[in-house]
Parts: C-alpha cells; structure tokens; sequence
C-alpha cells in the first residue's frame, strides 16, 4: 500500500510539502495544501533528509484545488507552470511564503512573511516564450532520424519535449505569430535547438533562433510567409555566439536585451521601489544591472543624478537613445568591474539576474555603506544570502512581493535598506 500524505503547503519550487511517517518531509508535485494524498506505487525516491514522490489519487481534495485551465499542463504535464492547479488566492499566500521563509531561513530576517501585490492579469501576461527543440529536418526540410518537435519539457521528463499548441500564460499576439510559424518549420536552420518567440514595448514581434551550423539564411522567406511580416523581426544566434539581426529592421528595441516577461508588473514593483526610496532630488543614484533603463528613468523623473550600469550592450545603446533618458549616464559593463570609476553613491538600486550579487559588489556595499539602498530580486534564496551579507551595516525597512508570474512559482521581491 502507498503511503498518504497529507500537504501543509507549498515548496520554493512550487512542489506540495508534507511528511512521511518517518517524519522526513516529502515534496509531491500537484498537491494543493489542505488536501490528502496517496503516493503513485513506485514514485517515492528517498534521500538522507526528504523524500519525492507523485500522486497517484487524491484521497482527500483541499478547497484550494481548481481544473488548469491549459490542456498541456495534464494532458503533457508541462514543467512551464506549477500552480494551475491551486486557486489564485492559494498562490499568492503560496508565494509570500515562499519568500517569507527564505529571508527567516536563508536571510535569518525576523520578518513576516511579506504583502504581495497580485498581478493585473493572471494569465495571457508573457511577452517572451522560450521553446526547445528535439530532432531536426534536413535542407528540404525532411526529418532527420525522427520528427522535429518544438515545444516545452514535461516537468518530470526534462529530457523530453511536447509539441506546444497554445501556451495559457504568453501574450495572444505571440500565441498567434507561433500558430503561423508551426506551419513553416522547413524554412528555420536545420540545427536549431532553441525558438524564443518576443514582444516589444513598440508591438513588434522577435523571432531569435539558436542554432549550430550555418547562419539562418532562410528567414526573410519566413518573414514574407507570416501575416503583418513587417513587423516581424528574426534573429539568429550562433552557438556560444551574440546574436543579430538576419531579417527585419534592425533599429528598434533589442529583443536579446532583458525585459520583464510580465513587462506591467515589472514597472509597478519598479515604481514601488524607486517610492521607497524617499525624496532623491539632487542625490547621486548607482542603478546597477539596469537594463534598458526603466528604473533610472524614474529617478530620473524625481531629480536623481543616475548612473545606470548594465552588461548588455544592446540594452545600453538603446538607452542612449531615448530623449526621456537623456539626463542619465550609461555604462555598459560588468556592475563589479566597473565600481571604483564611479562617483560616490548617497543611493542604490540593485536588480541582479537569478544569481544575485557578485561578490564584489557586495564587498564595496558594506565596506562604505550607502544611506538607502533598493534590492529587486527574481529569487527569494539568493535575494534572503545577499540581505545576510549585507546585514552587517544595514537593516531591512521594508519589504514587498510582486506577482510576475501567475500559475508558476516564481514571484519578484523588493527590499528597500537603511545603513546601520
């Protein structure tokens, strides 16, 4: 008989927790909390500490579980989402969780789990999709071997992939452009193994193919063959290469350079934190992986003197190009390589990738420590590590969750600090 387990509530990954008999937690992906289930004979693999295991019956539903509304997250299993199961309000409580325990366990913060601003539309947000590819065609396009499948992976067999039809969470005019490319597959480089389909803030549509071999010689016909192709922009992008424009104008908003997949709640959790800040008229800001300058705008906007620093060269050139953010200085490099040039901060905002700070950076924040500093962060484990190392001449005044990312468990955080 399989054990019963009963779900006391959601993991950072998004993964139902509960205990086994033995007391080791178990983490059983599709759970909703609240509920009682019956482990799929064979599924439970255990560790020194924790268990996996699958359901195999829900004995007892919870009220927080709901039909996905994506026939691919049951029918394909698709690892893209891993909350459409739970209600909405479930998943917001399930995401301040997430990030109030990180920054207690991880950030050993005595914080309460923090308020979350739920997203303006909880599906259909996703301005960029970022589909693999398995098998490939040859010239004419033939299949090689098997057929070529582009999709997503199932979340419990990442090393396979299902052919997506409609994604539930991606923004309409990509799910549309996608319809149109599935019908000319022939015409992308045999040897692409990943498709990101982009929508810029101008409604422009990104098609950036990564492929080994030959350049993509063959996207202006695609470009011709999909309705409103004017104002379709191909890109291809060698292996371990940059990628470039090979069809299209190639003046305009650099679909390599990062944005927001939610790019209206981005800005809100961005205003939010820029508010926090307090009065900066006059004061010297570092805005440090900056992007495209969303955040030094609107310093700007309120008087700040900014310098805005990112790595992406695309991203920074565009900058320099808007009239709006004409006042702020541009940088393009590596934030950590690039700190002893810049003038002596009285404010900082930080936005790093997924890894955090690089050491570096943290290093210079607490050895001359600046009177406010604002922390955007897309992971609560590495968000809650850099708070503790920068405990030691700062003290959280404030923080706040932001739903980016309805029906998966990704969740943005803001956290404004005081010097000591």
């Amino acid at each position: 008989m399989s054990e019963v387990v009963t779900i006391t509530g959601i993991a950072t990954g998004g993964e139902g927790v509960g205990h086994l008999a033995d007391g080791r937690a178990v983490f059983v992906p599709r759970s909703a909390p609240g509920e009682r289930v019956r482990l799929r004979a064979g599924s439970l693999k255990l560790h020194r500490k924790f268990g996996r295991g699958e359901v195999g019956e829900v004995v007892a539903p919870g009220a927080a579980r709901v039909t996905p509304p994506c026939p691919h997250y049951t029918q394909d299993r698709c690892g893209g989402c891993q909350l459409q199961h739970l209600s909405y309000d479930t998943q917001l409580a399930a995401k301040r969780a997430i990030v109030g325990d990180a920054l207690r366990r991880i950030g050993k913060l005595d914080v309460a789990d923090p308020e979350i601003v739920e997203a303006i539309e909880e599906s259909r947000y996703g301005a960029k999709i970022s589909m693999v590819v398995a098998g490939r065609s040859d010239s004419k396009g033939f299949p090689i071997g098997r057929r070529r499948t582009v999709g997503l992976h199932p979340y419990d067999r990442p090393g396979s992939v299902f052919p997506l039809v409609d994604c539930h969470i991606t923004d309409l005019r990509l799910m549309a452009l996608w319809r149109e490319l599935r019908q000319h597959l022939s015409l992308f480089p045999e040897r692409m193994s990943r498709l990101t389909l982009q929508l810029d803030r101008d409604g422009r549509r990104h098609v950036i193919v990564e492929s080994a071999g030959e350049p993509w010689l063959r996207a202006p016909k695609l470009r011709a063959a999909v309705p409103d192709g004017e104002r379709v922009v191909c890109w291809w992008q060698p292996e371990g290469g940059a990628a470039r424009v090979v069809a299209g104008p190639e003046a305009g908003f650099p679909a390599t350079a990062f944005e927001q997949a939610n790019p209206e709640m981005g800005r809100i959790a961005q205003r939010w934190a820029v508010e926090q800040l307090g009065d900066v008229h006059g004061r010297m800001v570092w805005d440090l992986y900056g992007g495209i300058g969303d955040t030094a705008g609107l310093l700007a906007e309120r008087g700040a003197q900014v310098v805005s620093v990112d790595a992406d060269e695309r991203a920074i050139a565009w900058a320099r190009q808007q009239p709006n953010l004409a006042p702020v200085r541009f940088i393009a490099g590596r934030a950590e390589d690039v700190l002893p040039s810049l003038p002596v901060p009285e404010v900082v905002v930080l936005n790093p990738p997924r890894a955090g700070l690089h050491w570096d950076v943290t290093l210079r924040l607490t050895a001359a420590p600046v009177p406010r500093v604002a922390y955007l962060s897309c992971d609560p484990a590495t968000l809650a590590r850099d708070l503790h190392r920068l405990s030691v001449n700062y003290h959280l005044t404030a923080v706040r969750a932001f739903d980016l990312f309805p029906q998966t468990a990704h969740v943005e955080t803001v956290a404004v600090l005081e010097a000591a």
